[in-house]
């Protein structure tokens, strides 16, 4: 018996290896293309639940479709209500697994000709490159998935005399209840829902348990990757917190809706299992009540949203709430969350700087921007060197490389800016007063904006025309002090300030330009010269 045991262990072991490999695979297949779907399709709830399902099912990985989304909603690009339909397509998503269990490993005995795959899998990650070995690395772990389902199945069939329905809890509400707590262990203890609904399938299958208990473990396993997010979302950012906490509280209201279906419904459940099997009927519950409580809670997403976000208020105001740790695993909302804390310490790097430059000029915001945005630019700094684009993905380097620009430029302004008295200089000077007063208009409304491409075209327009007024500037300068107009303190006081504002109008214009880059699609280029 410790010898079948072992055997079912290392089977659970093989599937749990065998799934993240064939996730991982996939996911560097689906690569950027992945994010943008999701971020362009998911306007409402009921699109989100649509995007979600596909995603979670193309990559097989409901967590992995979690973080994207938590990421899209820190960074702006999609609501929190419409958040919450990517979790629920991502709970019905994550169903397909049970299916492909069901009908390709039981039915069509794929485990068979695992092995055989496995083989030609390690050739070509061996030998192969680029998509070649991507795709083996995806049949390397689909294949892994079978022969542990197959270990599993074959010591699972010596447990007949030992684990039987009669020995487990059975036949009331309490019976089901403990047996729902026992998947969420078993979840837990796995850290994987679908490796803990094929043990389900697998011992029922076999025999060791009825179809009536394996559905309410299947229950518990829908609550057990939830608090998974739970634990994981503990000191996160709001967002993380508030996704894991809705998506406990939608589990949970399918449990609850799942577990009279289970009581009341068990002749059309026992129908369904004799002609289709078990296991088939089993998978079928499963999918049913995930999306009899989407059906339930979609029409109520914006209400189910506020509730939520009054019970986790926002209680950070930095201007780097959204650099959550657990961002890092995926490349592409770590960047979301590094692209919107950038803007939001431009955008009041901006609005200080439109109000110094304003009629009559105010510099108080400019005085006590330091202590407001150097620590938020550490920050950044920090959370930005941590974040790891695999070589494969040139697009995701593209982007990266655009956010480092713009953090380094943000971080250059903020030196200059230091110099305040050069605002008077360069305000009193005829020739430079026009066009700073329109580059503090320009900052203002990109302020207002929100976003630091919003004016892109016209900061670089204003950049080259004070490049080219400052070195004519210069030389009217030079020639007045050479005749005695003005002094020497006063000429070297406007060529400093002729400087300043040069360099200060091209980094803004900088940090617009890699800011439209950085919004753009993985690999996407905006216009202009980068520098």
């Amino acid at each position: 018996m410790s010898q079948q045991i072992l055997l079912v262990l290392g089977g659970i072991g093989l599937f749990l290896f065998g799934m993240k490999v064939m996730t991982e695979g996939l996911r560097d297949a689906a690569g950027g293309r992945l994010r943008r779907f999701l971020a362009r399709f998911t306007t409402t709830p009921l699109r989100g639940t649509v995007s979600g399902a596909a995603a979670t099912a193309l990559i097989q990985s409901s967590s992995a479709t979690t973080v994207m989304t938590v990421g899209f909603v820190g960074a702006g690009l999609i609501t929190f209500p419409h958040a919450l339909g990517v979790l629920y397509g991502a709970n019905i998503g994550t169903t397909v697994t049970g299916w492909m269990i069901t009908l390709l490993g039981f039915k069509l005995h794929l485990g068979t000709i695992a092995l055989p795959g496995l083989f030609a899998a390690s050739l070509m990650v061996l030998l192969g490159r680029g998509h070649l070995a991507r795709a083996g690395r995806i049949l390397a772990g689909f294949s892994l998935l079978f022969v542990g389902l197959d270990m599993m199945q074959d010591a699972a069939g010596t447990f007949g005399e030992t684990l039987t329905p009669d020995r487990l809890p059975q036949g009331t509400l309490a019976a089901q209840v403990k047996l729902a707590l026992a998947g969420l262990a078993i979840t837990l203890v796995m850290q994987s829902s679908s490796a803990a609904i094929a043990v389900a399938l697998v011992f029922l299958g076999s025999g060791a348990i009825s179809f009536d208990q394996a559905a309410a473990m299947v229950i518990g396993t829908n609550i057990g990757t939830t608090v998974t997010a739970m634990l994981a979302s503990i000191g996160g950012s709001r967002t993380m917190r508030q996704t894991a906490v809705a998506n406990l509280l939608f589990n949970v209201g399918t449990a609850i809706l799942a577990f009279p279906v289970l009581l009341l419904g068990g002749g059309w459940l026992a129908s369904v299992a004799r002609h289709a099997g078990d296991q088939t009927a089993l998978v079928l519950f499963h999918t049913a009540f995930n999306v009899a409580g989407t059906l339930i809670f979609l029409p109520v997403s914006h209400h189910f949203a506020g509730f939520v976000e009054r019970l986790i208020p926002e209680t950070d105001s930095s201007l780097t709430r959204g650099l959550d740790e657990a961002l890092l695993g995926d490349e592409g909302a770590a960047m979301d969350a590094v692209h919107v804390s950038l803007r939001r310490v431009a955008v009041v790097t901006f609005a200080a700087m439109g109000r110094a430059l304003a009629v009559p000029s105010d510099t108080r915001a400019l005085s006590a921007l330091p202590a407001k945005t150097g620590p938020a630019l550490e920050q950044i700094g920090a959370f930005a060197s941590r974040i790891r684009i695999p070589e494969k993905r040139p697009g995701a380097r593209d982007r990266n490389a655009a956010l480092l620009h713009q953090l380094d430029h943000l971080n250059r302004l903020t030196e200059r800016l230091e110099r305040k008295a050069m605002i008077a200089v360069v305000l009193e000077d005829a020739e430079l007063s026009r066009p700073a007063r329109y580059f503090g208009l320009l900052l203002s409304r990109t302020a207002q904006a929100g976003r630091t491409g919003a004016l892109a075209d016209r900061l670089t327009w204003l950049a080259g025309l004070v490049q080219h007024r400052s070195r004519r500037h210069r030389r009217a300068v030079l020639l007045h002090e050479h005749v005695g107009l003005i002094t020497v303190n006063e000429m070297f006081d406007r060529t400093d300030a002729m400087r300043w504002l040069n360099r200060v109008t091209h980094h803004a214009e900088r940090m617009a330009y890699y800011d439209r880059q950085a919004e753009m699609p993985e690999g996407g280029h905006a216009p202009g010269n980068a520098g």
